[in-house]
């Protein structure tokens, strides 16, 4: 019986390897990576020095390991203070908020922008179970109370959810001596940021408009 049982576990195993199979399934885990392509990635590894696939590996442990989240603004760091809030060249006036750390190397890349960012985390959506609580925007209504910030740039996604947390923002700081913009709608309705060409996205920093809390 056992023997029967062993046949038919055999028959049904995908991969020759059990260990092949278990580094297949977590390349799969990755967004975007179905299992073709994890098994493309796993066996170029098996194809490498094992000091490559050991440096490999040694990166991405110590990333989630020592990696930092800037207090200041929540980018992702080396130190408690990202190299955007350390330097002192940026205009320190004008905060650009976005949904997410790929947002603002999006921006960074435009070399349109050289005021400071805040990373919300995410936007606002109840489909999701994502509310305001989940996001920095307290910690940004903070920043604007100690800081001497004359414009809030809303740079998020110009979807429902993008423009909710627009307005939710908005009615957080209507009360502020501040500026309130958003990017101008060169970036069309319903696109990510982080997908839209550095050409359209600089033209929409420079050319943004005052935000007036309408959706």
């Amino acid at each position: 019986m056992l023997e029967i049982k062993n046949r038919i576990r055999v028959m049904n195993q995908q991969y020759p390897s059990i260990l092949l199979e278990k580094a297949i399934n977590e390349f799969s885990k990755l967004p975007g990576i179905g299992r073709k392509t994890a098994l493309r990635l796993v066996l170029h590894l098996l194809r490498q020095d094992y000091n490559d696939v050991e440096s490999f590996g040694s990166s991405i442990i110590t990333l989630k390991r020592d990696v930092k989240y800037c207090k200041t603004c929540h980018n992702i760091s080396d130190t408690d203070t990202c190299q955007i809030c350390a330097n002192p060249g940026r205009d320190r006036s004008t905060i650009c908020v976005v949904e997410n750390i790929r947002d603002v190397m999006v921006i960074e890349s435009t070399q349109q922008f050289r005021g400071l960012y805040h990373v919300l985390g995410g936007v606002i959506s109840p489909m999701d179970g994502v509310g305001p609580s989940d996001l920095q925007i307290d910690s940004l209504v903070e920043r604007i109370n100690n800081e001497e910030v004359k414009e809030v740039i809303l740079a998020l996604s110009t979807t429902m959810e993008g423009d909710t947390t627009n307005f939710y923002i908005y009615r957080k700081l209507e009360k502020s001596n501040i500026k309130l913009s958003i990017l101008a709608r060169g970036v069309s309705i319903g696109d990510e940021l982080e997908y839209t060409d550095e050409v359209t996205l600089g033209r929409s920093i420079l050319n943004r408009t005052t935000f007036t809390g309408n959706i």
